[in-house]
């Protein structure tokens, strides 16, 4: 899977500045990526810690349970990670990882930094995730998410994914979807 050039889309949302968004294809083991990964995950674990009644997150405890997500996956040739910046600086962040002999693209760590949510960021990586997937020859677009990461889940709807039982076990998931991409060798819309 060839690096992508960085592609700079102008952001359209109603009611906020424009903004021009700067997307490139990177792996899972850069500093900017891990970095990425750590807020993702503190964001991610402090919403489950609360939903459950659990003591607040701690660093070092974040640290620990990084350990189960090692990088070195979102690389070539079955996996990439993309990253979109805004002027510069790291704004959001989403891997595809094919799976199922590349029939299946899967969505990984999906996330948009606070300061930068409702600008058009995910719709970015949407959008360049699902066309590489078609390009790379995936049938079809996989996720898991849970059910109170609720801005994640609506994303989801809103890009025409559907629920679908669980297609692999992960203790932190309760909802898995699924996109076709390609119907009769063109791409679904």
């Amino acid at each position: 899977m060839p690096d992508a050039q960085p592609v700079t889309l102008p952001d359209s949302g109603a009611g906020r500045p424009h903004a021009t968004w700067d997307i490139s294809a990177e792996t899972d083991q850069t500093p900017v990526a891990e970095a990425l990964f750590r807020e993702y995950y503190t964001e991610v674990a402090g919403r489950y810690h609360t939903l459950h009644g659990f003591a607040p997150i701690t660093p070092e405890e974040v640290d620990e349970d990084l350990v189960a997500y090692p990088t070195g996956q979102l690389v070539p040739p079955a996996g990439v990670l993309f990253v979109v910046r805004h002027e510069g600086e790291p704004a959001a962040c989403a891997g595809l990882l094919l799976i199922d002999g590349g029939r299946t693209a899967e969505l990984k760590r999906v996330f948009v930094r606070a300061p930068w949510r409702g600008r058009g960021a995910a719709r970015v990586l949407m959008d360049v995730l699902e066309r590489r997937a078609v390009e790379l020859g995936a049938e079809r677009m996989r996720l898991d998410t849970r059910q109170d990461l609720s801005e994640a889940v609506a994303l989801y709807r809103a890009y025409g994914y559907e629920e679908i039982p669980a297609y692999k076990e992960d203790p932190y998931s309760n909802l898995f979807f699924e996109k076709r991409l390609v119907e009769g060798g063109g791409q679904a819309g």
